[in-house]
C-alpha cells in the first residue's frame, strides 16, 4: 500500500513535508534495526536519539516553549509512520505526549515554562501512570493515596503498566487524596513525579525490573511503587486548582492516548498489508502467483479498506480533539476501529504467509505478537464501547 493521500486528507504541505521526513527515517533507521532490537528486547537508543534530532518529542508542544506547535491531526499521522516501522518506537512517545497534552491543559504556567522545554527536547521524557494491579478500567478502585505532610505529600500505593517507567523524568500519577470522597472520582489528584532517569530507587520510589511481554518488546514497561515517597505541594497538576481534579484531567490525557493507539493501529496494519501483498508476488500455488488467485485477493481487498477507514477515523478524531472539542466518542470510535482492523489485517497477513508466517525470519511475526497489544491498551474494546455509547446517548436531543 502506497503511502497515505495527504491532499485527500487536506493536509498543508508543511505537514506533508514533516510526515516525508519521518517516513524516510522510519525506512532508513527504524524497519532495519527493529527485529534486533526486538529480539533482544533491548531500548533502542539510537532510535530515540534520533527521533530527539528529528524533533518529535516536541512536535505538539507550542514553539514558545521549545516545540514545533504541530497538531494533533500531524501527529497522529506521524504515529502511524513510525508504528508501520515498529510499533515499540510510537509506544516510546506516546505516554510523553499525553504528559506534555496534560500540562498545556491543565498545568500551571510555572509548571509548562519549567517542565516543557525540557520535554520539548527529550531530555525529559514523559510518563503516564494510572493502572494498578487490582484495577485496570475501573479508574475509580485504585487504591494508591497521597497524604499531606505539611508543604509535602507523601505517596504511597503501586502502579502497573508504565510505559518509560525507568527511563522518564516525569511521571504523571493519579492517586487518591480523600479516599473517602464521593463519587470517588472526585478526590482523585493527579502528581506531577520528578524523578532522575534510569535511577532504580529514589526516596520512597522503587521500579522493580521491567516486565516481560509477549510483544510490544524494547520499549520499557514497568512498576512503579511508591512507599512515603516525598513530592511538594507544587507537583499537583494544576497546584491548588488540581486538587481533586486528577480523574479529569487523566481522562482528557487518555483521549490523545487513544488517537496514539489508533494511529499505531493504522500504522501496523499498514505495514502487515505491505508484507502480504509483496509475499503475494513472490509465492506462487497451484501455477500461478498467490495475488491471482480469488481468495486472496478478496483478502487483500478488505485488509486494504479497513486501513483506510481506520486511518480517516483516526484523523476525523485528532481533528476534534485539534478544536477543543470533547472527543470521547471520537477517540473511542477510532481507538475500537482501528485496533481491531489492525488484528483482523494482521492476521490475514499472517494467514497469507502460511507456514512461512510462524518464522521469527519473517517480520510479519513481530506483527502477529504486537497487534493485541492494542486490544487492550488505553481501554479494552468493551471500555470503548461503553464510552462511545454513554456519549452518544448524552449527546442526544430527543
Amino acid at each position: 500500500m502506497s503511502a497515505p493521500d495527504h491532499a485527500a486528507l487536506g493536509l498543508t504541505q508543511d505537514q506533508s513535508d514533516i510526515l516525508l521526513a519521518v517516513r524516510e527515517f522510519v525506512e532508513g533507521e527504524v524497519i532495519p534495526n527493529a527485529a534486533r532490537y526486538d529480539a533482544a528486547d533491548e531500548f533502542p537508543e539510537a532510535i530515540v536519539a534520533g527521533l530527539r534530532e528529528l524533533g518529535i518529542f516536541g512536535f505538539t508542544i507550542p514553539e514558545r516553549y521549545g516545540g514545533m506547535g504541530l497538531d494533533l491531526t500531524t501527529y497522529c499521522l506521524a504515529i502511524e509512520e513510525l508504528s508501520r516501522g515498529w510499533m515499540s518506537v510510537s509506544g516510546i512517545v506516546n505516554t510523553h505526549f499525553i504528559v506534555s497534552s496534560m500540562l498545556l491543559e491543565s498545568g500551571t504556567e510555572e509548571q509548562r515554562e519549567r517542565l516543557l522545554p525540557l520535554m520539548a527536547t527529550g531530555e525529559v521524557r514523559g510518563a503516564f501512570s494510572m493502572t494498578e494491579p487490582h484495577c485496570g478500567s475501573d479508574v475509580q478502585a485504585l487504591r494508591s493515596t497521597a497524604t499531606r505532610v505539611g508543604d509535602c505529600w507523601s505517596i504511597s500505593g503501586q502502579k502497573m503498566w508504565v510505559t518509560n517507567g525507568l527511563r522518564s523524568g516525569v511521571v504523571a500519577t493519579l492517586v487518591k487524596t480523600d479516599p473517602a470522597a464521593q463519587p470517588a472520582h472526585t478526590g482523585m489528584t493527579t502528581f506531577l513525579v520528578e524523578k532522575t532517569p534510569g535511577a532504580p530507587r529514589e526516596g520512597g520510589l522503587t521500579i522493580p525490573p521491567q516486565l516481560h511481554k509477549l510483544g510490544y518488546k524494547g520499549v520499557e514497561t514497568t512498576e512503579l511503587v511508591f512507599d512515603g515517597h516525598v513530592v511538594p505541594h507544587t507537583a499537583i497538576l494544576g497546584g491548588d486548582d488540581g486538587l481533586g481534579r486528577g480523574f479529569q484531567q487523566m481522562m482528557s490525557g487518555v483521549e490523545v492516548g487513544r488517537a496514539n493507539v489508533a494511529a499505531r493501529g493504522v500504522g501496523v496494519a499498514r505495514r502487515a498489508y505491505e508484507l502480504a501483498l509483496r509475499y503475494a508476488h513472490e509465492r506462487e500455488t497451484f501455477g500461478k502467483p498467490l495475488h491471482r488467485h480469488q481468495a486472496i485477493q478478496f483478502k487483500l481487498a478488505e485488509m486494504a479498506t479497513k486501513i483506510e477507514a481506520a486511518r480517516l477515523l483516526t484523523v476525523q478524531a485528532a481533528r476534534a480533539k485539534d478544536a477543543g472539542r470533547r472527543a470521547d466518542v471520537e477517540t473511542g470510535m477510532a481507538k475500537l476501529f482501528a485496533s481491531e482492523s489492525c488484528k483482523e489485517v494482521v492476521e490475514d497477513a499472517f494467514r497469507i504467509h502460511g507456514g512461512y508466517g510462524y518464522s521469527t525470519e519473517y517480520e510479519i511475526e513481530r506483527l502477529y505478537r504486537d497487534a493485541p497489544m492494542l486490544l487492550i491498551g488505553e481501554g479494552t474494546s468493551e471500555i470503548q464501547k461503553t464510552i462511545i455509547a454513554r456519549g452518544l446517548i448524552s449527546r442526544y436531543k430527543g
